[in-house]
């Protein structure tokens, strides 16, 4: 398979990258394809078969194979993946920048973002989930609660989910001199015709007024990790 064909010159690039590169977006279309391709690099690195692994060193396969594997696998494949990765990735914590990146062994100024990106989302990825997106969208999730108005990147909302009764919010600091500081966020979606209630991680409670602003709810909380529930009732 091509992994691209350019028409200006008809030059046709295979590769087995053809294959490989677009399973990220089968894999929510033609399931059975885009696992096949997956299940002939895992092979071929040792991944699947409990050979010893080999061939990934290449910071753009390797960043292909741990962004699908999240997709099709978990527990011990998935773990022994991660270790070798690990070691070859270079893994860094900028506690300044509260940045977590992988370096890949390139010597360069700036981690790349987009190998990055591939690596976080086969990190966070469980099996099924990034089709179950496509193929189970769940309309509510553009009518439920949204936060919005965070303080980035001096805070991160380290959760920010909605339960079905409870919005659940975490704000994670930047770096150490924000840690235990205030911010503000903004919710909006909240339903106006129940009462709400801010319970902060201590157990405290606050009641929450929507009608001071139709347009969203400004919550103050603290930046530690914490964890809020805005809950209705």
């Amino acid at each position: 398979m091509d992994l691209y064909y350019d028409p200006v010159v008809d030059e046709h690039v295979s590769s087995p990258m053809g294959l490989i590169a677009p399973v990220w977006y089968l894999a929510p279309q033609r399931r059975e394809v885009a696992e096949s391709a997956w299940t002939m690099v895992a092979t071929l690195t040792g991944l699947l078969g409990g050979g010893e692994l080999s061939g990934i060193e290449d910071p753009t396969l390797a960043s292909l194979l741990a962004w699908h594997t999240g997709e099709f696998v978990d527990g011990e494949v998935k773990a022994r993946l991660w270790e070798h990765l690990d070691q070859i990735f270079e893994p860094s914590w900028d506690h300044d920048l509260g940045e977590f990146t992988f370096g890949f062994g390139l010597d360069e100024p700036h981690p790349r973002g987009q190998l990055n990106a591939r690596a976080m989302a086969g990190w966070v990825c469980t099996p099924g989930a990034w089709s179950r997106i496509f193929n189970e969208p769940g309309q509510g999730r553009f009518t439920q609660p949204t936060v919005g108005g965070v303080d980035f990147p001096r805070v991160a909302m380290s959760e920010a989910r909605w339960d079905g009764t409870a919005l659940r919010l975490a704000a994670h600091p930047q770096n150490a001199s924000v840690a235990g500081t205030r911010t503000s966020i903004r919710i909006t979606g909240l339903a106006p015709d129940v009462g709400w209630t801010l319970i902060r991680p201590d157990g405290s409670t606050t009641p929450i007024d929507l009608s001071v602003d139709p347009t969203g709810t400004e919550l103050e909380i603290v930046v530690d990790g914490g964890g809020y529930e805005l809950r209705a009732g």
